[in-house]
Formats: C-alpha cells, structure tokens, sequence
C-alpha cells in the first residue's frame, strides 16, 4: 500500500510538472496544468482500470494539501492590505453580485430541464469554493459528488473563458482581474489571477472568501424557500 501510494503521488506530481512546462512555453488558456493534468491523470485511470478508492489511497496526500493552499492565500492578501480597503465596497459587490448570478442562472437552469431535487440541491454551491460547496450540498442533501463535479466545471470553465473575456473587454484592473477569476472559478481562478499579478490574486482570494461567506448563507435559504 505504501507503494501505491508513493507511485500515485509521483505519478500525479510527474505530469503536473510536464504540463505546465508546456503550459509556460505556449500560454494557451486550455493547456493549464490543473485542466490537462486532470484529463491525463482520469484517462490513465479509465485506461487501466483503477478505481478510484486505490487511487485515493495517494491521492488522500495531495488532497489533504488543498486546506494549506488556500491559507496560504492569506500572505499576498496581507501585503495587498491596504488595496483591499480601499477598494472593499468593489471587491464585496462584485463577488457578491457574481455570487448570486452565478448560484441562479444554475439553479433555473436545473429547475427549468427538471432535474430531480438531488440534482438541483447539488448544483446550488457550484459558485462556491469546493471544500465549503461540499459541505452546503451535504448539508442540504444534495450529493457532495456530484456539487465537486459541478465546482470543476464552473472552475475550469471560468480559468479557461476568463482571459478571453478580460481582453474582450479591455479590462486592465488587476482588482477587478482579480474579483472576477476568484467569484467566477474559484481556487482555480486564484491560481489564474496570479498570471496577472500579485494584486490580482490576492483580490481574487478575497472574492473567493466573499463567497464562501455569503453563500453559505444564501444557498440553505434558498434551498428552504425552493423545498420548504
């Protein structure tokens, strides 16, 4: 076991560092690490047939990694303080305006194609950070599943469509860069909003933070007021 562990835990460090060399070298939205790394990794996984409780047997290690990570937000965020003051009426209308944008236009769109209740309460968090969108959609009985397959999409699907949006738009604020990566992808919109720098990503971890606050709040009021 001890092994299977090691060997998945290089396997996934291994091509991680392979796709961003490629990444750095081409700069295409599409070819991040995250996104590609992810695609390699689940198709080897279908290929040879490993479920995915061996997997997590290494895979537990990396994941446990994702708590520091995120507070690990917490220094840029430290040296951008004074930003963040000035600018927090911006940064908590912004996140909380995408928030609830974000949280509706799923939650219609999955009441509209009637989904069955599991799956509208399991798409409710999606515009939230996966650690705390778990939980919500565990809370509200939905499937913590199917609500991180949900994070993901509205995670690599923001870091990806993100730049193009931002250069359609001629936006050159790195707060407003960085509100809008972390309200609208979360982590993996932090991760993007470094590439623009410092300001950004400390921005967008703000957002990011914004919210998990607010909608874990909003998500179980929504859900009484929908099921009540």
């Amino acid at each position: 076991m001890f092994f299977t562990a090691v060997g998945i835990i290089l396997l996934n460090v291994t091509i991680y560092l392979i796709m961003s060399v490629i990444y750095r070298r081409y700069r295409i939205p599409v070819l991040m690490p995250a996104l590609t790394a992810t695609a390699i990794v689940v198709s080897l996984l279908l290929y040879f047939h490993i479920s995915y409780d061996t997997y997590m047997i290494g895979g537990q290690w990396i994941n446990r990694l994702l708590g520091p990570a995120v507070v690990s937000l917490a220094y840029p965020l430290y040296k951008q303080r004074n930003v963040l003051v000035e600018n927090f009426p911006a940064i908590v209308g912004g996140a909380v305006t995408g928030l609830l944008v974000g949280m509706f236009s799923g939650l219609l769109l999955a009441a509209g194609l009637g989904f069955s209740k599991l799956y509208v309460l399991s798409v409710l968090p999606k515009s939230i950070t996966t650690p705390v969108a778990i939980q919500i959609s565990s809370s509200l009985g939905g499937d913590s599943s199917l609500t991180s397959v949900f994070v993901m999409i509205a995670g690599f699907t923001g870091a990806i469509g993100g730049p193009y949006i931002i250069k359609l738009f001629r936006i050159k604020s790195e707060v407003g860069i960085g509100i809008g990566m972390g309200t609208a992808s979360h982590a993996l919109g932090t991760a993007k909003a470094l590439e623009y720098g410092e300001r950004s990503v400390s921005m967008s971890s703000v957002a990011m933070t914004v919210c998990a606050i607010v909608g874990s709040i909003i998500g179980p009021l929504v859900a009484w007021i929908m099921y009540q």
